[in-house]
């Protein structure tokens, strides 16, 4: 069975040299190269404790690369990931005891009931007795799971499989703990755990949240601070309000239309003003720099192709919009 066990990382002091100030988690210039291409370049980021911050990429990015070098999983070509100053690159024994990962595949064993799973797990840990049996039932809790432990792995649904696989990274109590994706493709109600249970370690624990998701209103609702990663490298960085002033100068318009047009759409990304356009179900999305007489244009060209604008709704941009700006792609691309 391909199984990637959650990690951990202990705490060390020290002073890093790159950052003014010092910072609880830190990479710094890693790079990564697999038979030749290049798949994380010069990527620098940070994490105080009880932050909540977002990584966000779309597929290929090199955001997995980037964790799996932080969780020690992988050793990079060149760079160091630093934990309060002390290097967990060279002494990757520091990194048993703080950190939990939750990776994009699901790492248990479906033989086993959720409860046998987190059993072997705390052991892991190093957790026994009544002490692992205690964090047992607090993770179950946690993940809203707790009557249905004693079920089969190979039983439950993929967005319960996924609430047990954090569980499993929460039995010790890590400081920081980072999430691959952990709501890809499960239903409603097991996103609306997961979340819940992100807000309530950060909130509540002071635990700090490195999130990636193909979900931009996740990353909106729970993270302080944004990454935005593409080909490999950090393109942006900030808070939402930060990045969502990239596109200070610019609007975003919503075009609903009576029936869809590439040729409508193909010219408007011919006009100057037009940043970016994006065909949608009901019409299209465009990024726009801001001008009096654009809307005009818009209908003229909308006539000469014959297309019914039903409405036009023009709107502050977004964090979706901010991305689509930088990477020419939406997220979830």
């Amino acid at each position: 069975m391909h199984c990637l066990f959650p990690c951990i990382l202990a705490i060390a002091n020290g002073l890093s040299p790159i950052w003014e100030v010092e910072h609880m988690l830190e990479a710094v210039e890693l790079r990564k190269v697999f038979k030749g291409k290049t798949a994380v370049d010069n990527v620098s980021l940070y994490l105080d404790e009880g932050e909540s911050v977002g990584l966000l990429g779309p597929n290929g990015a090199g955001k997995s690369t980037t964790i799996s070098m932080i969780s020690s999983l992988l050793t990079p070509n060149s760079g160091d990931v630093r934990l309060n100053g002390a290097s967990i690159v060279s002494k990757p024994q520091l990194i048993r005891q703080v950190l939990g990962v939750v990776p994009q595949e699901i790492a248990l064993y479906e033989a086993l009931s959720a409860y046998e799973n987190l059993k072997f797990f705390g052991r892991i840990y190093r957790l026994k007795g009544k002490e692992l049996e205690v964090k047992i039932q607090e993770v179950l809790e946690m993940v809203g799971l707790k009557d249905r432990q004693k079920e089969l792995i190979k039983s439950y649904s993929g967005g319960m499989k996924r609430r047990i696989n954090i569980a499993a990274a929460l039995l010790h109590d890590p400081k920081i703990v980072i999430m691959d994706e952990p709501t890809v493709g499960i239903d409603p109600q097991s996103r609306s755990h997961i979340l819940e249970t992100v807000r309530q370690l950060n909130r509540e624990k002071g635990t700090t949240v490195l999130y990636t998701s193909h979900y931009m209103e996740e990353v909106e609702q729970l993270c302080s601070r944004v990454y935005i990663m593409d080909h490999g490298r950090i393109i942006a960085s900030g808070t939402t309000d930060e990045l969502r002033r990239i596109l200070s100068s610019e609007d975003t318009l919503l075009l609903q239309l009576d029936k869809q047009s590439h040729e409508l759409a193909n010219e408007l990304r011919n006009l100057s003003p037009v940043r970016q356009v994006e065909e949608t179900e009901n019409g299209l999305k465009l990024i726009v720099a801001k001008q009096n007489q654009f809307l005009s244009a818009v209908v003229q060209a909308a006539e000469r192709h014959q297309v019914q604008l039903i409405n036009i709704h023009v709107q502050t941009p977004s964090l979706e919009d901010v991305f689509l700006h930088l990477t020419g792609r939406t997220l979830r691309d």
